[in-house]
C-alpha cells in the first residue's frame, strides 16, 4: 500500500521520500518488504520523472527516523506532507496473543506512526501541511481476533485527532484513513483459518456491505491524495473511511 501512494503521488507531481525497514519480523507471520522491493518503488517514482530519496530505517527508531527526513527534505528541498503507512498485524484468541506480539504491533503502528509525524513536524509548522496517518477499519469497530492491531488502530485516532486539534493554529491538517481489507501482503492465513474452524460466527464482522471481498490499493492512495492536496485545505480531524461499508456493519 505505501507503494501504491507514493506512485499515485508521484503521477500527480509529488517527490517523494521512502522509508522501509525492509525486514521481516519474528512476531509477524507474513513476509514484509525488501531492500529489492524498496528500489523498485522508487524506480517506479523516477518513471513518472519524480525524484525519490530513499531511506532503510525503522519506524520504531524516532532518531534515524528523523535523521532520514530531514536527509530527505535537505536532498529534495522541502516538505508538504507526511503518510504514516507502515503497519503489521498479528493474530490469535485473547488467550493465545503473546506480550511480544502486543509489542511488535503497539511499536510499529501506534509509537511508529507517532514517530513519523515527529519527524514530520519540524518541517511543517513554520508553513503548514498535512499529516496523514493511515488507521483500518478496524480504528472504528472492535474487530477480533487481532486485538493488538484493534487496539493499536483505534490508539492512531485518539492520537491524530488530539493533534489536530493542537495543530490547527499553525495550519497543519491531521487526518485518518479507514480502509477495508486490501490486496496487500497483509494477509496472515492464520486469520482466515481461526475464523473457518474455531469462529466462524465472528464472519460477519469482517464482511464489506458493498459487494466485494477487498478494495484496491489504490482506491486509498486516492484518498491519501485527496488529504494532502490543496484540495482538502480546511479538512482537519477527518475519519476519511475507504471500507465498502465494512464499518457500518
Amino acid at each position: 500500500m505505501g507503494r501504491s501512494h507514493a506512485v499515485r503521488l508521484a503521477e500527480e507531481g509529488a517527490d517523494l521520500i521512502l522509508v522501509d525497514i525492509c525486514e521481516s519480523l519474528p512476531e509477524v507471520e507474513y513476509p514484509l518488504a525488501s531492500r529489492e522491493d524498496l528500489a523498485e518503488t522508487a524506480r517506479l517514482v523516477e518513471e513518472h520523472g519524480r525524484r525519490a530519496s530513499v531511506h532503510v530505517v525503522d519506524v520504531r527508531d524516532a532518531a534515524a527516523l528523523s535523521a532520514a527526513v530531514d536527509a530527505g527534505v535537505a536532498e529534495l528541498g522541502g516538505l508538504d506532507a507526511s503518510v504514516a503507512n507502515a503497519g503489521v498485524l498479528t493474530v490469535g484468541t485473547w488467550d493465545t496473543t503473546t506480550p511480544e506480539q502486543w509489542r511488535t504491533v503497539l511499536d510499529v503502528n501506534l509509537i511508529g506512526t507517532w514517530n513519523t509525524c515527529a519527524a514530520a513536524l519540524p518541517h511543517l509548522v513554520e508553513r503548514g501541511g498535512s499529516l496523514v496517518n493511515i488507521s483500518s477499519a478496524a480504528g472504528l469497530k472492535g474487530t477480533p481476533l487481532h486485538t493488538p492491531y484493534t487496539a493499536s488502530k483505534h490508539g492512531v485516532v485518539g492520537l491524530s485527532r488530539a493533534l489536530a486539534n493542537e495543530l490547527a493554529a499553525q495550519s497543519v491538517r491531521v487526518n485518518t484513513v479507514h480502509p477495508t481489507g486490501v490486496e496487500t501482503g497483509m494477509q496472515p492465513a492464520s486469520l482466515h483459518g481461526l475464523l473457518a474452524e474455531q469462529r466462524p460466527d465472528l464472519v460477519p464482522i469482517f464482511l464489506n456491505a458493498m459487494p466485494i471481498v477487498m478494495a484496491e490499493a489504490v482506491d486509498i492512495s486516492n484518498a491519501v491524495l485527496f488529504l494532502v492536496s490543496d484540495e482538502s485545505r480546511y479538512v482537519t480531524g477527518l475519519e476519511f473511511k475507504v471500507d465498502a461499508g465494512v464499518t457500518l456493519r
